[in-house]
């Protein structure tokens, strides 16, 4: 990697899960609400960066911020599935 790119910054984003919800009960939605999510507990959440799967890992606590364990990073041959993670 060339010394150019070596500080640029990438945003990465972590999905937990998703939920699908009709406009009634999101209109409804309030502080104290829970939302059910399609994942597991226990199950990988997914690392993106740019909208694109580049990992998988599990949620680890930092002293009092989350942080994430990599399980397996895309292109690496530790079983990377490369969907959306949706």
């Amino acid at each position: 990697m060339s010394d150019a790119l070596r500080n640029v910054e990438v945003p990465i984003e972590v999905v937990l899960g998703g939920a699908r919800l009709t406009l009634t009960k999101f209109a409804g939605l309030r502080a104290g609400s829970i939302v059910e999510l399609d994942h597991l507990a226990g199950d990988p959440v997914v690392v993106k960066a740019s909208g694109t799967v580049v990992a998988r890992g599990e949620v680890v606590v930092i002293e009092e911020n989350f942080g994430i364990r990599l399980t397996s990073v895309e292109g690496d041959g530790s079983g990377g599935e490369g969907d959306d993670g949706d």
